[in-house]
């Protein structure tokens, strides 16, 4: 019998993974979760038969990060960010989360390579091109996806997640042409938005 000493891994899930590490997270794959922090250093995402189709272990990962970069320093010792489903005030930082998430993959042409895919997906399509534009609407997640992105570019976070991002997009960039039309890699656009890039600074 042959011995098999070496495993394929898909090149993004490699790089979020290891992003997420660099950041104190470490991610484990389990069929009793979706996604779910545990507050002591463990991120759980489901396995692949446990997700939709066009769920990827890296957008996941990102879309955690973005919630732990919104909850502040201050919960990431909290089990789930301190978030509750149950809370209604907890909208408010998912859809933060949700715009902090459109607003720096938008700078690297991923915005939607990277979307959500749970039932907050409507809101994020529907502001994914314009994530930190007050002029959308007047609610408070705006504000605060502002703040967190304004405290994120001078914290040792951000480029981590520049390197992260920066690489899925050349990666992206490199496969698409052999995609078909069903493949999330259709969907990069390989290119920034003027608007995210003068937000992000």
């Amino acid at each position: 019998m042959r011995v098999i000493d070496k495993k394929y891994q898909d090149p993004i899930e490699i790089i979020w993974v290891a992003t997420a590490a660099e950041l104190g997270i470490n991610v484990v794959r389990s069929s009793d979760a979706f996604a779910t922090w545990d507050g002591a250093g463990t991120l759980k995402i489901g396995i692949n038969e446990t997700l939709d189709a066009d769920d990827s272990l890296a957008q996941m990962i990102f879309h955690e990060i973005c919630h732990a970069a919104v909850a502040g320093p201050n919960h990431f010792a909290s089990a789930d960010w301190g978030l509750d489903n149950d809370n209604p005030d907890d909208v408010v930082q998912e859809h933060a989360c949700l715009r902090l998430q459109a607003a720096l993959a938008g700078n690297y042409g991923l915005a939607r390579f990277m979307a959500a895919t749970t039932d907050f997906q409507e809101f994020y399509l529907r502001i994914m091109n314009a994530p930190l534009n007050e002029n959308e609407d007047r609610e408070s997640s705006i504000s605060l996806a502002q703040q967190t992105l304004g405290q994120l570019r001078t914290s040792n976070w951000f480029p981590v997640l520049d390197r992260a991002l920066t690489a899925t997009a050349k990666i992206a960039s490199q496969i698409q042409e052999w995609t078909q039309d069903d493949s999330l890699w259709r969907l990069p656009t390989h290119s920034k938005s003027p608007e995210l890039s003068s937000q992000m600074g």
